[in-house]
C-alpha cells in the first residue's frame, strides 16, 4: 500500500465518522447541552425572582413592623392618658371628700364652741348667783332678779 491510499482510506473513514457522529451523536449532545442551558436559565430566572420576592417581604415586614410601632405607641400614649385621666379624677376626689371632712371638722367644732360658751354662761351665771347671794345674803328673791340674771347671761 503506498502512502497515497492509505490516506486517502484514513480520508474516507474521517468523513465516515464525522458523518456518523453529526448524524447520531452529536444531536444528542447539543441536545443535552441546550437542555441544560434552559434549566440554568430557568435557576437563574427562578433566582432572581426569589431575590424580588424576598426584598418585597423584606419591604411588607419593614411596613407591617412599622405599622405596629405606630400602634404601639398610640395605644401606650392613649394609656398614659387615660392614667393621667384616672390620676386626676381620684384627685378631684380626694380633694372633694377633704373639703366634705373639713366642712363637717370645722361645724362640729362650731358646735362645740357654742355648746362650750352655752355652758361657760351657764356657770357664770350660777357663780354670780352664787356671789350675790353671799354678799346680799339678805334676801334674794328669784323672780325679781331674774331678769337681771337673763341679761346678765345674754350679753356673756
Amino acid at each position: 500500500m503506498s502512502i497515497t491510499g492509505t490516506l486517502i482510506i484514513q480520508i474516507i473513514v474521517f468523513l465516515i465518522l464525522v458523518g456518523f457522529t453529526m448524524k447520531f451523536v452529536w444531536p444528542p449532545i447539543t441536545a443535552a447541552l441546550d437542555e441544560r442551558a434552559r434549566k440554568v436559565a430557568d435557576g437563574l430566572a427562578a433566582a432572581d425572582k426569589a431575590k424580588a420576592d424576598l426584598a418585597a417581604a423584606d419591604k411588607r415586614v419593614e411596613e407591617e413592623l412599622a405599622k405596629s410601632r405606630n400602634q404601639v405607641a398610640q395605644q401606650l400614649a392613649d394609656a398614659e392618658r387615660r392614667a393621667q385621666a384616672i390620676v386626676d379624677e381620684a384627685k378631684g376626689r380626694a380633694t372633694e371628700e377633704a373639703n366634705k371632712i373639713v366642712a363637717a371638722a370645722r361645724a362640729e367644732a362650731e358646735q362645740q364652741t357654742v355648746k362650750a360658751r352655752e355652758a361657760l354662761r351657764e356657770q357664770v351665771a350660777a357663780l354670780a348667783v352664787k356671789g350675790a347671794e353671799q354678799i346680799l345674803r339678805k334676801e334674794v328673791n328669784a323672780g325679781v332678779h331674774a331678769d337681771l340674771l337673763k341679761r346678765l347671761q345674754t350679753e356673756l
